[in-house]
């Protein structure tokens, strides 16, 4: 695949005509410093010609862990999102709907993954403009190792849950992604790190998702986070 031969961008602030055009020529490597670039450019003419073009680089660099976002992995995802992937021919959409839930998949069952599993959950869930399917799938993976994440994954959002704000920046609805995903850790994630010792002080906090107002800061178990 290739951008659209009308495809073009600023030279100042993206990058010179050469590497436009190695952008219009299919299967030719792009250097780290041009995929970076090109993925985090919002202003491309045609969205889905450039993910096109980089999609196999791309997917490569993300598994590895290669791609570094300025604020977190939801930025790849969103670039998912503005080429409108689902909109493209059938056995396209299907090749990166495949990717994304194999990559997703794969991460719950890898003890030490190249990129956190809630960073993979906010890429898949910016890429889909849904949560639901991907917390449908965490439950389905009943074992250690994705346990392991889940509890990774509250000590690493609940700063945020409990501000009762989504942890990433979205470009969709963030009020109902956040009350989806407290109302499903309250209700899932309790008894799969119970039953693996995680600390009491962690589960607190996740009691806490599922109280409100004073309730919730009065509660003699509250961390004391100000906001």
């Amino acid at each position: 695949m290739a951008a659209h031969p009308d495809e073009s961008n600023c030279e100042c602030h993206w990058g010179s005509e050469e590497d436009l055009a190695l952008l219009k020529t299919p299967d030719t490597e792009l250097s780290p410093d041009l995929l970076r670039r090109t993925w985090q450019a919002t202003d491309w003419n045609y969205q889905a010609s450039v993910l096109r073009r980089i999609l196999p680089q791309f997917a490569a660099a993300l598994t590895r862990g290669l791609i570094e976002p300025i604020w977190g992995m939801h930025e790849a995802g969103l670039m998912f999102h503005r080429a409108e992937w689902q909109r493209w021919p059938a056995e396209q959409a299907a090749a990166v709907q495949e990717f994304l839930h194999a990559w997703w998949a794969r991460t719950l069952t890898d003890p030490d993954p190249a990129v956190p599993a809630y960073e993979v959950l906010a890429l898949c869930t910016e890429a889909s403009a849904v949560l639901g399917p991907w917390l449908r799938v965490w439950e389905t993976r009943n074992h250690r190792t994705a346990d392991q994440h889940l509890a990774r994954t509250v000590e690493h959002w609940e700063y945020d849950l409990l501000g009762d704000q989504l942890p990433w920046n979205t470009w969709h609805n963030a009020e109902d992604m956040c009350a989806e995903l407290t109302a499903w850790l309250v209700r899932h994630a309790p008894a799969r790190l119970r039953a693996h010792g995680t600390p009491e002080e962690l589960l607190h906090r996740i009691r806490l998702l599922g109280l409100t107002g004073p309730d919730r800061w009065e509660d003699p178990h509250w961390p004391g986070h100000r906001y």
